[in-house]
């Protein structure tokens, strides 16, 4: 009857609760840890557009956390008895941080030169249709970046390769783009009624959120594009 137990200890539904919230508040403070030297200046910088370049920059850490916590959240065990969230953090953020910011450095300065010409639309010159084409172009690109950002988190593929399947996925899974844009939709609205740091908060349960969503770009590529 002990060694009944014991085998069971850590294995329950109480236990997996308990698992995945001790996961979700390890990740989210080593992410906002990780992240803090970029994500503490923000609130420094003044709603004047002209300082969208210096907010992308302060961005740019949140890169490597981000792609951290998919890798930690992804590899989490759902055994009580066999936590190290911090670990597989770490280990995420030392594999991934150069691969991130490969994708993640020139994704942020795209969205900064699209975010800089909306806000200056007025003296741009060009027929307004060219503001929703931008936009339509911004949140495209915020798609493409959900997709590379598991990708580059979970494979060890060379750069260009992720941005390309990452792209290949925007269209080829449409259920799992439409999840990310969901999330982009909640983490906007969440930042513009409540607060701007809610999204930063919840960063682990949004993520875990886009793993579950593209737990098919994830399947095919494990199947179709890994040896």
């Amino acid at each position: 009857m002990s060694t009944v137990r014991a085998s069971g200890f850590g294995t329950g539904t109480l236990s997996r609760a308990c698992a995945l919230i001790h996961t979700l508040l390890t990740v989210e403070a080593l992410l906002l840890l990780t992240a803090s030297p970029g994500l503490a200046a923000l609130p420094l910088l003044g709603p004047d557009p002209a300082n969208i370049p210096l907010a992308a920059l302060c961005l740019l850490p949140l890169g490597p956390a981000l792609s951290a916590a998919l890798y930690a959240l992804h590899h989490r065990s759902r055994d009580l008895t066999e936590l190290h969230p911090g670990r597989a953090y770490l280990r995420g953020w030392r594999l991934n941080a150069v691969p991130a910011l490969k994708l993640w450095a020139p994704l942020l300065l795209w969205l900064t030169v699209i975010a800089f010409t909306l806000t200056h639309f007025s003296a741009t010159g060009l027929p307004g249709w060219w503001a929703l084409l931008l936009a339509l172009t911004g949140t495209g690109s915020l798609l493409w970046g959900a997709h590379a950002l598991v990708l580059t988190s979970l494979f060890a593929f060379r750069a260009r390769d992720t941005a390309r399947l990452a792209a290949y996925f925007v269209f080829r899974h449409g259920r799992a783009t439409l999840a990310a844009a969901s999330l982009l939709v909640l983490t906007a609205a969440s930042a513009t009624v409540l607060t701007e740091a809610l999204p930063a908060l919840l960063a682990a349960p949004l993520l875990l959120s886009l793993l579950h969503g593209s737990r098919s770009v994830i399947a095919e590529t494990r199947r179709d594009f890994t040896a």
